[in-house]
Protein backbone atom coordinates (compact mmCIF):
# COMPACT_ATOMS: atom_id res chain seq x y z
CA UNK A 1 0.00 0.00 0.00
CA UNK A 2 1.33 3.46 -0.87
CA UNK A 3 2.31 6.07 1.72
CA UNK A 4 -0.65 8.22 0.62
CA UNK A 5 -3.07 5.30 1.02
CA UNK A 6 -1.69 4.57 4.48
CA UNK A 7 -2.18 8.22 5.43
CA UNK A 8 -5.80 8.16 4.24
CA UNK A 9 -6.51 4.94 6.12
CA UNK A 10 -4.92 6.41 9.23
CA UNK A 11 -7.01 9.58 9.00
CA UNK A 12 -10.13 7.50 8.52
CA UNK A 13 -9.16 5.25 11.42
CA UNK A 14 -8.87 8.26 13.69
CA UNK A 15 -12.21 9.63 12.54
CA UNK A 16 -13.96 6.28 13.04
CA UNK A 17 -12.42 5.97 16.51
CA UNK A 18 -13.66 9.47 17.33
CA UNK A 19 -17.25 8.99 16.17
CA UNK A 20 -17.44 5.53 17.74
CA UNK A 21 -17.14 7.20 21.15
CA UNK A 22 -20.68 8.51 20.78
CA UNK A 23 -23.19 5.93 22.03
CA UNK A 24 -25.97 4.60 19.86
CA UNK A 25 -29.40 5.86 20.91
CA UNK A 26 -32.41 3.76 21.75
CA UNK A 27 -35.65 4.53 19.93
CA UNK A 28 -37.00 6.20 23.06
CA UNK A 29 -33.91 8.40 23.49
CA UNK A 30 -34.03 9.35 19.84
CA UNK A 31 -37.67 10.44 20.05
CA UNK A 32 -37.01 12.46 23.19
CA UNK A 33 -34.05 14.29 21.64
CA UNK A 34 -35.86 14.87 18.35
CA UNK A 35 -38.79 16.44 20.20
CA UNK A 36 -36.45 18.69 22.16
CA UNK A 37 -34.89 19.89 18.92
CA UNK A 38 -38.21 20.29 17.09
CA UNK A 39 -40.14 21.93 19.91
CA UNK A 40 -37.45 23.96 21.69
CA UNK A 41 -34.60 24.35 19.21
CA UNK A 42 -32.26 22.51 21.60
CA UNK A 43 -28.98 22.41 19.69
CA UNK A 44 -27.44 19.96 22.17
CA UNK A 45 -30.20 17.50 21.35
CA UNK A 46 -29.61 17.98 17.62
CA UNK A 47 -25.87 17.44 18.12
CA UNK A 48 -26.52 14.20 19.99
CA UNK A 49 -28.74 12.96 17.15
CA UNK A 50 -26.08 13.76 14.57
CA UNK A 51 -23.15 12.38 16.59
CA UNK A 52 -24.83 9.05 17.32
CA UNK A 53 -25.30 8.38 13.60
CA UNK A 54 -21.95 9.56 12.20
CA UNK A 55 -20.57 6.01 12.19
CA UNK A 56 -23.27 5.09 9.69
CA UNK A 57 -22.26 7.99 7.45
CA UNK A 58 -18.81 6.38 7.28
CA UNK A 59 -20.38 3.05 6.39
CA UNK A 60 -22.48 4.57 3.61
CA UNK A 61 -19.58 6.65 2.28
CA UNK A 62 -17.45 3.50 2.06
CA UNK A 63 -19.98 2.00 -0.35
CA UNK A 64 -19.02 4.75 -2.82
CA UNK A 65 -15.28 4.08 -2.85
CA UNK A 66 -13.77 3.95 -6.30
CA UNK A 67 -16.10 6.55 -7.82
CA UNK A 68 -13.38 9.18 -8.14
CA UNK A 69 -13.69 11.01 -4.81
CA UNK A 70 -11.68 10.86 -1.58
CA UNK A 71 -13.39 8.86 1.15
CA UNK A 72 -12.99 11.65 3.71
CA UNK A 73 -14.70 14.09 1.31
CA UNK A 74 -17.57 11.64 0.94
CA UNK A 75 -17.85 11.33 4.71
CA UNK A 76 -17.97 15.10 5.03
CA UNK A 77 -20.71 15.44 2.41
CA UNK A 78 -22.68 12.59 3.96
CA UNK A 79 -22.43 14.29 7.34
CA UNK A 80 -23.99 17.44 5.87
CA UNK A 81 -26.81 15.27 4.55
CA UNK A 82 -27.25 13.76 8.02
CA UNK A 83 -27.54 17.24 9.53
CA UNK A 84 -30.20 18.15 6.99
CA UNK A 85 -32.09 15.00 7.91
CA UNK A 86 -31.96 15.86 11.62
CA UNK A 87 -33.38 19.32 10.87
CA UNK A 88 -36.35 17.80 9.05
CA UNK A 89 -36.93 14.63 11.06
CA UNK A 90 -40.41 14.15 12.49
CA UNK A 91 -40.25 11.86 15.55
CA UNK A 92 -44.00 11.19 15.38
CA UNK A 93 -43.79 9.29 12.09
CA UNK A 94 -42.91 6.01 13.74
CA UNK A 95 -39.58 5.24 12.08
CA UNK A 96 -35.99 5.67 13.21
CA UNK A 97 -33.89 8.68 12.26
CA UNK A 98 -31.40 6.58 10.29
CA UNK A 99 -34.15 5.17 8.09
CA UNK A 100 -35.07 8.73 7.13
CA UNK A 101 -31.49 10.03 7.03
CA UNK A 102 -30.19 7.44 4.56
CA UNK A 103 -31.91 9.30 1.72
CA UNK A 104 -30.31 12.62 2.70
CA UNK A 105 -26.86 11.12 3.29
CA UNK A 106 -26.85 9.35 -0.06
CA UNK A 107 -28.27 12.39 -1.87
CA UNK A 108 -25.45 14.65 -0.67
CA UNK A 109 -22.81 12.03 -1.47
CA UNK A 110 -24.43 11.43 -4.86
CA UNK A 111 -24.39 15.16 -5.68
CA UNK A 112 -20.72 15.43 -4.66
CA UNK A 113 -19.76 12.44 -6.79
CA UNK A 114 -21.57 13.88 -9.78
CA UNK A 115 -19.56 17.08 -9.30
CA UNK A 116 -16.39 14.98 -9.31
CA UNK A 117 -17.68 13.18 -12.37
CA UNK A 118 -17.99 16.49 -14.20
CA UNK A 119 -14.50 17.53 -13.14
CA UNK A 120 -12.90 14.38 -14.51
CA UNK A 121 -14.86 14.94 -17.72
CA UNK A 122 -16.66 11.63 -17.93
CA UNK A 123 -19.98 12.25 -19.66
CA UNK A 124 -22.84 13.61 -17.57
CA UNK A 125 -25.81 12.64 -19.69
CA UNK A 126 -28.50 10.61 -17.99
CA UNK A 127 -27.17 7.45 -19.68
CA UNK A 128 -23.65 8.17 -18.39
CA UNK A 129 -24.91 8.75 -14.86
CA UNK A 130 -26.79 5.47 -15.01
CA UNK A 131 -23.66 3.72 -16.31
CA UNK A 132 -21.50 5.35 -13.65
CA UNK A 133 -23.59 4.11 -10.75
CA UNK A 134 -24.84 0.79 -12.12
CA UNK A 135 -21.87 -0.64 -14.00
CA UNK A 136 -20.69 -2.83 -11.14
CA UNK A 137 -24.15 -4.18 -10.39
CA UNK A 138 -24.84 -4.97 -14.04
CA UNK A 139 -21.47 -6.69 -14.45
CA UNK A 140 -22.15 -8.78 -11.35
CA UNK A 141 -25.60 -9.75 -12.59
CA UNK A 142 -24.32 -10.78 -16.01
CA UNK A 143 -21.47 -12.72 -14.41
CA UNK A 144 -23.95 -14.57 -12.21
CA UNK A 145 -25.85 -15.49 -15.37
CA UNK A 146 -22.72 -17.14 -16.77
CA UNK A 147 -21.31 -14.34 -18.94
CA UNK A 148 -17.63 -14.11 -18.03
CA UNK A 149 -15.90 -12.64 -21.09
CA UNK A 150 -15.13 -8.96 -20.29
CA UNK A 151 -15.78 -7.73 -23.83
CA UNK A 152 -19.12 -9.50 -24.00
CA UNK A 153 -20.11 -8.22 -20.56
CA UNK A 154 -19.28 -4.60 -21.39
CA UNK A 155 -21.07 -4.86 -24.72
CA UNK A 156 -24.17 -6.14 -22.93
CA UNK A 157 -23.91 -3.39 -20.30
CA UNK A 158 -23.55 -0.74 -22.98
CA UNK A 159 -26.69 -2.00 -24.71
CA UNK A 160 -28.69 -2.07 -21.48
CA UNK A 161 -27.68 1.45 -20.46
CA UNK A 162 -27.72 3.05 -23.90
CA UNK A 163 -24.07 4.05 -24.38
CA UNK A 164 -21.34 2.91 -26.74
CA UNK A 165 -19.06 -0.02 -25.93
CA UNK A 166 -16.10 2.38 -25.89
CA UNK A 167 -17.83 4.51 -23.24
CA UNK A 168 -18.58 1.43 -21.14
CA UNK A 169 -14.92 0.36 -21.40
CA UNK A 170 -13.70 3.82 -20.39
CA UNK A 171 -16.00 3.87 -17.39
CA UNK A 172 -14.91 0.36 -16.41
CA UNK A 173 -11.26 1.42 -16.48
CA UNK A 174 -12.05 4.46 -14.35
CA UNK A 175 -13.93 2.47 -11.74
CA UNK A 176 -11.16 -0.14 -11.65
CA UNK A 177 -8.91 2.49 -10.05
CA UNK A 178 -10.31 1.71 -6.64
CA UNK A 179 -9.43 3.23 -3.30
CA UNK A 180 -8.59 1.07 -0.26
CA UNK A 181 -11.15 -1.68 0.24
CA UNK A 182 -13.82 -1.59 2.93
CA UNK A 183 -12.30 -4.89 4.01
CA UNK A 184 -8.78 -3.46 4.35
CA UNK A 185 -7.48 -3.83 7.92
CA UNK A 186 -7.25 -0.71 10.05
CA UNK A 187 -3.72 0.72 10.32
CA UNK A 188 -4.18 1.15 14.07
CA UNK A 189 -6.46 -1.68 15.24
CA UNK A 190 -6.17 -4.40 12.60
CA UNK A 191 -9.97 -4.58 12.35
CA UNK A 192 -11.73 -3.89 9.05
CA UNK A 193 -14.01 -0.92 8.62
CA UNK A 194 -16.86 -3.33 7.91
CA UNK A 195 -16.33 -4.75 11.39
CA UNK A 196 -16.00 -1.33 13.02
CA UNK A 197 -19.10 0.12 11.38
CA UNK A 198 -21.66 -2.69 11.01
CA UNK A 199 -24.82 -2.01 9.03
CA UNK A 200 -27.65 -3.83 7.31
CA UNK A 201 -28.43 -0.89 5.01
CA UNK A 202 -29.29 -1.55 1.35
CA UNK A 203 -26.48 -1.40 -1.18
CA UNK A 204 -25.64 1.81 -2.97
CA UNK A 205 -26.78 0.33 -6.29
CA UNK A 206 -30.23 -0.42 -4.87
CA UNK A 207 -30.56 2.99 -3.24
CA UNK A 208 -29.35 4.91 -6.29
CA UNK A 209 -31.60 2.90 -8.58
CA UNK A 210 -34.54 3.90 -6.40
CA UNK A 211 -33.45 7.55 -6.39
CA UNK A 212 -33.15 7.53 -10.17
CA UNK A 213 -36.57 5.88 -10.53
CA UNK A 214 -38.14 8.32 -8.08
CA UNK A 215 -36.70 11.31 -9.93
CA UNK A 216 -37.95 9.91 -13.23
CA UNK A 217 -41.44 9.33 -11.84
CA UNK A 218 -41.54 12.85 -10.41
CA UNK A 219 -40.47 14.37 -13.74
CA UNK A 220 -43.05 12.41 -15.72
CA UNK A 221 -45.80 13.25 -13.24
CA UNK A 222 -44.96 16.95 -13.41
CA UNK A 223 -45.20 16.87 -17.20
CA UNK A 224 -48.47 14.95 -17.07
CA UNK A 225 -49.97 17.38 -14.53
CA UNK A 226 -49.35 20.16 -17.05
CA UNK A 227 -52.12 18.69 -19.20
CA UNK A 228 -54.77 19.27 -16.55
CA UNK A 229 -56.86 22.39 -16.21
CA UNK A 230 -56.98 24.31 -12.94
CA UNK A 231 -59.88 22.39 -11.40
CA UNK A 232 -58.61 18.98 -12.47
CA UNK A 233 -55.18 19.75 -11.02
CA UNK A 234 -56.75 20.87 -7.74
CA UNK A 235 -58.74 17.63 -7.49
CA UNK A 236 -55.70 15.43 -8.16
CA UNK A 237 -53.52 17.37 -5.72
CA UNK A 238 -56.15 17.21 -2.99
CA UNK A 239 -57.12 13.58 -3.54
CA UNK A 240 -53.78 11.94 -4.36
CA UNK A 241 -50.84 14.19 -3.56
CA UNK A 242 -51.88 15.62 -0.21
CA UNK A 243 -50.72 13.97 3.01
CA UNK A 244 -54.37 13.56 4.04
CA UNK A 245 -56.72 13.02 1.05
CA UNK A 246 -59.60 15.51 0.88
CA UNK A 247 -63.12 14.06 0.64
CA UNK A 248 -65.19 14.64 -2.50
CA UNK A 249 -67.87 16.49 -0.55
CA UNK A 250 -65.34 18.86 1.01
CA UNK A 251 -63.78 19.56 -2.39
CA UNK A 252 -67.21 20.19 -3.86
CA UNK A 253 -67.99 22.77 -1.20
CA UNK A 254 -64.64 24.44 -1.79
CA UNK A 255 -65.12 24.58 -5.55
CA UNK A 256 -68.84 25.39 -5.49
CA UNK A 257 -69.93 22.22 -7.28
CA UNK A 258 -71.60 18.96 -6.31
CA UNK A 259 -69.83 15.90 -4.99
CA UNK A 260 -70.77 14.09 -8.22
CA UNK A 261 -69.16 16.82 -10.32
CA UNK A 262 -65.93 16.50 -8.37
CA UNK A 263 -65.99 12.75 -9.04
CA UNK A 264 -66.37 13.47 -12.76
CA UNK A 265 -63.44 15.87 -12.69
CA UNK A 266 -61.39 13.25 -10.88
CA UNK A 267 -62.13 10.55 -13.46
CA UNK A 268 -61.36 12.90 -16.33
CA UNK A 269 -58.10 14.05 -14.72
CA UNK A 270 -56.96 10.49 -14.02
CA UNK A 271 -57.70 9.53 -17.61
CA UNK A 272 -55.53 12.40 -18.87
CA UNK A 273 -52.73 11.44 -16.48
CA UNK A 274 -52.80 7.79 -17.52
CA UNK A 275 -52.62 8.81 -21.18
CA UNK A 276 -49.74 11.24 -20.57
CA UNK A 277 -47.75 8.80 -18.45
CA UNK A 278 -48.27 6.05 -20.97
CA UNK A 279 -46.87 8.27 -23.73
CA UNK A 280 -43.85 9.16 -21.58
CA UNK A 281 -43.05 5.56 -20.62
Amino acid sequence: MTTRALAVVSELDRYVAEVSRYPLLSAEEEIRLARRWRDHGDTKAAHALVASNLRFVVKIANEYRGYGARILDLVQEGSVGLMQAVKRFDPERGYRLLTYAVFWIRSYIHAFIMGTLRMIKIGTSRAHRKLFFKLRALKGRLGADGMTDRDEVLAAVAQKVGVSVAEAEEMDRHLAARDASLDAPSAETGATLAEIVPSSLPSQEEQLAELEAEADRAARLKTAMGRLDTRERRVVEARYLAEEPVQLKTLGEEMGVTKQRVAQLERRALGKLREALSEAA
